[in-house]
């Protein structure tokens, strides 16, 4: 389902009269399931929010483990994929292929605003410039307004990663949200075992020497099998992360583990 988004105004989500309790709630749900494994995370996620729970993917190299453990608690979770009008056009293949091998029946395509393209990056070309804000208009605020009838959201985000993500919490608090990271205590021989256990598809991509896949004008493949996991994106830039995961709030420090 595609959902092509009009410039509206983005604010902060805002829960019910119970938004003030959030920190406390995110707290004692890290303590419950720190060292949980990620099926039962995601049962607990789902337990507490139900459909006001979501799951943000980016159908990239090492997505589809999450997208399968979902799938065993609820293939009804909503999964908000950013469609940049920048990705690969295998990540898209990739996209139909694994939600229909996974049977996920809610699978939402978010892409930027009209009126952002127009005014921002009206040639398309604003990635040569000016990468922070051509991933605010195609990722940032795509996510925002779609994460507005949600309480809370759970993402791929892992430690081993490196990093701002080795200090990532289970469950923590942002935005007046809940989220959830389930694989942030696996690593990469985990993830390995999992996918060839359940015989998950890998994106195309990963064969090419891509370990990590974003958008194609910022990703590129890696030739070095120590080089860190996210080596190719944005390479030769300070930039590591999209900014979804950043404190929107002037004075608020960063999610701890920014990105997906």
């Amino acid at each position: 389902m595609a959902y092509d988004q009009t410039a509206t105004e983005v604010k902060p989500p805002v829960l019910g009269k119970g938004a003030g309790v959030q920190p406390t709630l995110a707290a004692r749900l890290d303590a419950e399931l720190r060292d949980a494994h990620p099926l039962t995370i995601l049962r607990r996620a789902y337990e507490t929010f139900g459909d006001k729970l979501a799951l943000v993917s980016s159908f990239g190299a090492e997505s589809a483990v999450l997208l399968h453990l979902a799938s065993q608690v609820s293939k009804d979770i909503p999964v908000l994929f950013l469609d940049t009008g920048m990705l690969f056009g295998q990540t898209l293949d990739y996209r139909k292929q694994l939600a229909a091998k996974l049977g996920l029946t809610d699978v939402r395509d978010l892409r930027p605003a009209f009126a952002d393209l127009a005014v921002t990056d009206p040639k398309s070309d604003l990635w040569r410039t000016d990468t922070d804000a051509c991933c605010h208009i195609r990722k940032v605020l795509p996510l925002d307004r779609a994460l507005g009838e949600f309480d809370a959201w759970t993402t791929g985000r892992k430690r081993f990663h490196g990093g701002d993500r080795l200090r990532l919490a289970v469950v923590e608090q942002a935005e007046g949200q809940i989220k959830f990271n389930p694989l942030a205590n696996w690593g990469k021989a985990e993830l390995e075992a999992y996918v060839a256990e359940h015989d998950l598809p890998a994106h195309p991509l990963v064969a090419q020497g891509f370990p990590s896949v974003g958008c194609w004008p910022c990703t590129k493949a890696v030739d070095d099998p120590n080089a860190d996991v996210r080596a190719g994106r944005w390479a030769g830039q300070d930039k590591t992360e999209c900014g979804i995961h950043v404190a929107r709030a002037p004075g608020v420090a960063p999610t701890v583990g920014e990105g997906i």
